[in-house]
């Protein structure tokens, strides 16, 4: 993998509550979401002022078969709180989501 200087790599799988942390979550299941989207992800970065640069084709190397995406994020802070701060954002980006859309009829 190549040298990051100043820059921490972070995977949709970090904040995903169906993970475990052998898996690869590394936020608590309460802080987490429900299968998020690298777009979720760099929305959320974006959101923070968090410069970052996305990654469409990357693949998590726990899990080789799967396309997630990766988002470099320029690091100015520790990879731990830049990472609680981006779980914050997307509890409200869902939370969002969840609330646009339309009832479900009976």
């Amino acid at each position: 993998m190549r040298k990051l200087n100043n820059k921490v790599i972070i995977w949709p799988v970090y904040f995903d509550q169906n993970r475990s942390r052998s898996e690869g979550r590394r936020i608590s299941k309460v802080q987490a979401v429900f299968s998020p989207k690298i777009g979720e992800v760099k929305e959320a970065a974006d959101r923070l002022g968090l410069k970052n640069e996305l990654n469409l084709e990357a693949h998590y190397p726990k899990m080789p078969w799967a396309k997630t995406g990766m988002l470099i994020v320029e690091k100015q802070e520790t990879k731990e709180a830049i990472i609680k701060r981006l779980s914050r954002q997307l509890i409200k980006i869902k939370n969002q989501q969840d609330s646009e859309q339309p009832a479900k009829r009976k």
